[in-house]
């Protein structure tokens, strides 16, 4: 958790969550999103 990550939709954001390899929750600051598995657009900076 608090990994910054890059998405090509939603941008930067900090991942406050993770729920058991099948998901995990990223504060983009305006929003907050579940992005579930596989990660594709989703990168660790």
């Amino acid at each position: 958790m608090n990994d910054q990550v890059t998405h090509d939709r939603y941008g930067l954001g900090v991942v406050i969550g993770v729920e058991d390899e099948v998901a995990v929750l990223v504060d983009f600051g305006s929003r907050r999103e579940r992005i579930t598995t596989p990660f594709h657009k989703l990168y660790k900076i």
